[in-house]
């Protein structure tokens, strides 16, 4: 396989990875990678017409497309079921971590952040994108890429410190809690 197939086999670990953080789940993750890829070949086309620095012409601008494809898709799933998808498993992100409890730890505060926090999380922690690409990806303003970060980096710090979530209602004194109007 040469070409656009061949960089498309090349990156499907990639993929794999990042659906197996976005869903928590084996057999979601990998039907989510199975739909990206029929997918970016349906529409191989679409690719190459798009010139631009940040898409490219080879892996390099490969990858941020078949995320955007990915992330829409899983969009598409959640929007049709109309709610977000609990297991009981944990994603199997393969890390360098030699501590299992602390891997354990981490694994179960990712999967208790919001989908939209976990997404630009994964985009920029995992897949070490840049802001600008993270905001390509997801279709959204670069400066809300930078708010869903710093919020899923704060939310993760206080679900491993054993700190209860700050702003919520029925937590923390009462007489010293915050209420967001909008």
């Amino acid at each position: 396989m040469d070409g656009f197939e061949g960089q498309l086999v090349a990156l499907a670990p990639r993929l794999r990875r990042h659906a197996r953080g976005l869903t928590g789940d084996a057999a979601l993750a990998d039907d989510l990678v199975q739909d990206t890829l029929e997918r970016a070949l349906r529409y191989r086309w679409r690719f190459r017409l798009r010139p631009g620095a940040w898409w490219g012409d080879g892996t390099d601008g490969l990858l941020p497309w078949l995320l955007t494809l990915m992330h829409r898709l899983r969009l598409n799933a959640v929007r049709r079921k109309d709610l977000v998808i609990a297991t009981d498993t944990l994603p199997d992100v393969s890390a360098p971590v030699s501590d299992p409890g602390l891997r354990r730890d981490l694994l179960q505060a990712l999967g208790q952040l919001p989908e939209a926090q976990r997404a630009v999380l994964l985009l920029v922690s995992l897949e070490q994108l840049t802001y600008a690409e993270a905001a390509k990806v997801l279709d959204i303003p670069i400066g809300t890429v930078m708010s869903r970060l710093a919020r899923a980096r704060e939310h993760m710090r206080s679900l491993l410190d054993g700190e209860p979530a700050r702003g919520r209602s029925g937590s923390g004194d009462p007489g010293n809690s915050l209420h967001r109007v909008k």
